[in-house]
């Protein structure tokens, strides 16, 4: 069974009730549905929450919510990897058995079903455990500087002081939106971010992190645009 899971807890700190909050007129959850939903590729998609409500708006918008989670995977610290164990682990007990899960995470509205058939084919043809989206950091990471407590500036590498940029290798960033994995890599608590995983490189304009109000304003403004290019009003 291929399943789709999106983790979906009910309280969001620096935005309140961010997984379920209006975003360009719509639930923010109802954008990674339906994305799943698109592909064509899920036998279930599940949602795992702590909230009735969440569960409710999820299952309005074609997902399943089968269980609650637990308090202590609803909080701040609860790792993505002990979320989705939780979920499969369910199944398991439910004699259900998953060979491959997606998880994709409720805040991303800018998840593209392509994307996720994308890294579904890579994963079957590249033999890794996982695949997932990341982007180019658009400013060389050689080049960072810091500040200390003296308030001064330093490099973090002062060998590169005077490299130049073209000479810099590249370097990505995961853009947390979702990861396809085999089930029993993520049993076995193999790492994500690893050998046993292969990219899916996308363009920095379909990626915006949704932490603050600032990012969800830029991320609405930026949703809009993409939407006027499609032809999608």
């Amino acid at each position: 069974m291929k399943l789709a899971l999106i983790p979906a807890r009910g309280g969001s700190k620096r935005i309140p009730r961010k997984n379920i909050k209006s975003f360009a007129g719509k639930p923010m959850i109802s954008y990674a549905i339906k994305a799943a939903q698109d592909t064509g590729v899920f036998d279930r998609i599940v949602v795992s929450t702590d909230d009735p409500e969440v569960a409710e708006i999820a299952i309005a918008h074609g997902a399943e919510a089968p269980f609650e989670r637990p308090a202590d995977l609803a909080n701040d610290t609860a790792p993505t990897v002990a979320v989705i164990n939780h979920a499969l682990n369910w199944f398991r007990d439910h004699d259900t058995w998953v060979d491959h899960v997606c998880c994709l995470y409720a805040a991303s509205p800018f998840i593209q079903s392509a994307d996720l058939l994308a890294a579904w084919t890579l994963l079957q043809s590249s033999g890794a455990e996982y695949v997932f989206p990341v982007t180019s950091f658009p400013f060389p990471i050689q080049r960072a500087v810091k500040i200390g407590l003296d308030g001064r500036l330093s490099m973090f590498e002062p060998r590169h002081l005077l490299t130049r940029s073209q000479d810099l290798e590249d370097a990505y960033h995961d853009v947390g939106q979702f990861y396809w994995g085999k089930a029993a890599a993520f049993l076995a608590n193999k790492p994500l971010f690893g050998a046993d995983a292969v990219p899916l490189v996308i363009p920095r304009w379909r990626v915006q992190d949704i932490d603050t109000l600032e990012d969800w304003e830029r991320a609405e403004v930026l949703f809009e645009i993409m939407q006027r290019r499609a032809g999608i009003s």
